[in-house]
């Protein structure tokens, strides 16, 4: 049964898999600052995973090298976890590009389309470099992907990361 201490506002829209672990619940007059999304001003994962999927893919549309060298040119650092994303795609970017290639069966890395090879990174980086659940990371880049690519991305997408996943988790 659920704390009902735990229980959010509604208003927040947390997703099924979003965790609940701590909640205050603070009136805005007692606010010195506003908060702008989640806990504190710091966004959910889901969120952090979508802003670092609009880096990643800003980053290689303008040719920035490393990729996380983009976070330096930002007027506001983005949330930690954001960063997290970002940097450590960033710094195995030829490991994890070399990863995919391989797993990609008649589709080179070149062809795919760049908000793919982005999601993809994201999601190998999350399911070779962190803890997040394998389930997790699958299905959160999965989502993305149908957000923000083609109508059969998706699946391109679930493949090749559970791939991924059954043989290196």
């Amino acid at each position: 049964m659920a704390d009902p201490d735990l229980t959010p506002p509604a208003e927040l829209a947390l997703g099924d898999d979003d965790v609940v672990e701590a909640l205050e619940v603070v009136e805005a007059a007692d606010l010195a600052v506003p908060r702008t999304s989640g806990f504190d001003g710091v966004g959910t994962r889901r969120e952090a995973r979508e802003r670092a999927l609009a880096l990643l893919f800003e980053a290689e549309q303008r040719g920035v090298e490393p990729l996380a060298a983009l976070i330096d040119e930002l007027p506001l650092p983005p949330d930690g976890y954001a960063a997290e994303l970002v940097v450590g795609v960033s710094d195995h970017q030829a490991e994890l590009d070399a990863l995919l290639a391989g797993y990609s069966e008649r589709w080179p890395l070149e062809r795919m389309p760049a908000i793919d090879r982005a999601l993809l990174r994201l999601g190998a980086y999350e399911l070779l470099h962190t803890d997040v659940p394998t389930g997790a990371a699958i299905s959160e880049a999965v989502e993305l992907a149908k957000r923000y690519s083609t109508d059969r991305s998706h699946e391109f997408v679930n493949g090749m990361l559970a791939r991924i996943a059954d043989d290196h988790r």
